[in-house]
């Protein structure tokens, strides 16, 4: 059984920053591609970012390339999510996700991911 629990949301200002956190236990966190995506209300799950086991290879959508990075620490079982130059359209329930069978996938899918946190608020106001 695997647990992610993100942290780090909030509300800021557009053009602020923030770092997500997600914790992992459960399994061996750093054999495991991780990923990133969020949802607006009203709106379908939108990918934000994956990374390898590794931390070699990521990989973002146009809407948050160049603003987002994600990083990981296997040591301490974590993933992270710098947003910086936030935009109100930034604004959703951020969740962390585990790729229980893609060591080097970076998935842009939702259903290449078997384990969710239970998300993060960020409310970017304008």
């Amino acid at each position: 059984q695997v647990q992610l629990i993100e942290s780090g949301g909030g509300l800021v200002q557009a053009g602020g920053s923030l770092r997500l956190s997600c914790a992992a236990s459960g399994r061996t966190f750093s054999t495991y591609a991780m990923g990133w995506f969020r949802q607006a209300p009203g709106k379908v799950r939108e990918f934000v970012a994956a990374i390898d086991w590794s931390g070699s290879s990521t990989a973002y959508p146009d809407s948050v390339k160049g603003r987002f990075t994600i990083s990981r620490d296997n040591a301490k079982n974590t993933v992270y999510l710098q947003m910086n130059s936030l935009k109100p359209e930034d604004t959703a329930v951020y969740y962390c996700a585990l790729d229980p069978r893609g060591r080097a996938r970076l998935g842009v899918r939702g259903r290449e991911y078997d384990y969710w946190g239970q998300g993060t608020q960020v409310t970017v106001s304008a």
